[in-house]
């Protein structure tokens, strides 16, 4: 330790017994310890956790509390057939959420949202933009496979959404990715094809939303390809435009 920070640290200590003596003299015995505040409870989604007097009443909920209580679900028919629940990774504050359409095989049996050669083709998107997986956030308007990767019905898309929404509001993002058309339709209650949907700027719980051609589309058709990065490219724009103004 060198000799600076050991003589702070003995003059500390004496300051502290010097006052403790003055204490005790004082006819203190004991030092009452203030009692520690319980953890403020989960806000219940979209209810604002502040009094008039402008105390909080409860607090954001978080990613892990939201995916525990998933663990198990049994809300709508998918989960009879699913082997895991899929529920999102990457970064809990990330400036930008990828949100696709619902897990496919390899996603069910790994518990993680984009893992087939779509998956790695996204990995790529991201590394044409200067970033990595860690830096975003990937998940899925449904949290269970469909049979025979179908598309999800109007009830399980009532069950599972209610999800999306909540993971949006932790993270809070500056920008939405919508990939594919199943996922752009939902979000933005239009069914419209991707084809017209993709390149314009919509919005989705506030938040400013950019419709795309799924990765696997992309595997497919690979004209799409530009389509996509001309995609990208607006969206690299919308998150400088919110560093310049301080956003985070």
């Amino acid at each position: 330790m060198p000799a600076s920070i050991h003589k702070e640290l003995a003059e500390t200590a004496l300051q502290v017994r010097a006052l403790l003596e003055d204490l005790r003299n004082l006819g203190f015995d004991e030092l009452p310890l203030p009692a520690i505040p319980p953890q403020l409870p989960a806000c219940p989604p979209d209810v604002c956790g502040i009094d008039r007097g402008g105390a909080a009443l409860c607090r954001q909920e978080t990613l892990e509390e939201i995916r525990g209580e998933l663990e198990g679900c049994r809300r709508c028919s998918l989960c009879q057939g699913r082997k895991n629940i899929v529920f999102g990774v990457g970064s809990p504050h990330a400036r930008l959420v990828f949100v696709g359409e619902a897990p496919g095989r390899e996603e069910d049996e790994k518990g993680e949202p984009f893992v087939g050669e779509a998956g790695r083709l996204l990995d790529r998107i991201l590394f044409a933009m200067g970033m990595r997986r860690e830096d975003v956030y990937i998940c899925n308007v449904e949290k269970c496979r469909p049979p025979g990767n179908r598309d999800p019905k109007p009830e399980e898309i009532e069950a599972c959404e209610p999800y999306l929404k909540r993971q949006l509001a932790v993270i809070r993002p500056q920008v939405i990715v919508a990939l594919g058309k199943f996922a752009a339709q939902t979000l933005l209650r239009d069914q419209s094809p991707i084809s017209r949907l993709r390149g314009t700027w919509r919005e989705y719980q506030g938040i400013p939303l950019m419709p795309t051609f799924h990765p696997a589309y992309l595997l497919r058709n690979s004209m799409g390809k530009r389509e996509v990065w001309e995609d990208m490219k607006a969206v690299l724009h919308r998150l400088r435009e919110g560093e310049k103004k301080g956003d985070r």
